[in-house]
């Protein structure tokens, strides 16, 4: 076995594409299990890079992507040759997941990370109403609207981005509180906040109104409450090429027209 197939295990999402990737890569460096490796090759597109980074959180192991999927923001280009070299020069990023505790309007309380965000949005046609509280002080009394979210960094060139919230570098300490189609306060476009912070969200008129959230890819139906806060143990590290760091992603995307 050689040296590099001590140092990696391939992982793919179930595309066509990621499939062969992870056959070629795996046939030329070697496989080991993801528990026995320091690096994971994530196979796939942005979806596929998260989830294999909720998988191995806290771990200590550093996973590389390559873009196998359609977009790939997230992702380094994919090549077969070099990866020793690419991933040895690779620059590292950690990344702090958000903690949801969510309360349901029956009383359920569930908890869940989200790398991304995590958005409410309304479960019926009327608009949601709900009430934002941070650190404890209320700061809307009343947000009129399809949905709003709390993005991290990683997230911000995502949901977020769509809805017309700010991009942040991957090192900002910040997160994004961003509306999804308010109503009222109608100018009311979000707002920055440290990443120290700690946003609860009342759902209004529950049962008239109902509201679901999610925490990434784990959703919560009818809730009445949901408490978003940056962890302060869980990490993530994820390596980007030098020539295409997060850094110079985040300035393209500013001057994109």
């Amino acid at each position: 076995m050689s040296k590099a197939a001590s140092r990696f295990a391939f992982v793919s999402s179930d595309t066509d594409d990621a499939r062969a990737a992870l056959q070629s890569l795996s046939s030329r460096y070697g496989q080991i299990s993801v528990a026995e490796a320091d690096i994971i090759v994530a196979l796939g597109g942005d979806g596929f890079l998260l989830q294999t980074l909720r998988d191995t959180m806290s771990t200590g192991k550093k996973v590389y992507g390559m873009n196998r999927g359609t977009i790939g923001f997230l992702m380094n280009e994919y090549r077969a040759g070099g990866l020793e070299e690419r991933v040895a020069a690779a620059v590292a990023e950690t990344i702090r997941p958000l903690e949801m505790a969510a309360v349901t309007d029956g009383g359920e309380s569930i908890t869940a990370l989200a790398i991304n965000e995590v958005a409410l949005w309304r479960q019926s046609y009327q608009t949601a109403k709900i009430r934002i509280t941070i650190d404890g002080q209320v700061r809307l009394e009343e947000l009129n609207c399809d949905g709003v979210m709390i993005a991290t960094p990683a997230g911000s060139t995502a949901y977020n981005l769509s809805a017309h919230g700010p991009i942040l570098p991957l090192d900002a300490p910040l997160l994004a509180l961003t509306p999804v189609s308010p109503f009222r306060p109608r100018r009311w476009r979000g707002a920055l906040l440290s990443n120290k912070a700690t946003v609860r969200f009342d759902i209004l008129e529950a049962e008239k109104r109902p509201v679901n959230a999610a925490a990434d890819h784990t959703e919560v139906k009818a809730v009445a409450s949901v408490t978003v806060r940056e962890s302060p143990t869980a990490t993530a590290t994820l390596l980007f090429d030098p020539n295409h760091s997060w850094n110079e992603r985040i300035l393209a995307e500013q001057f994109r027209y």
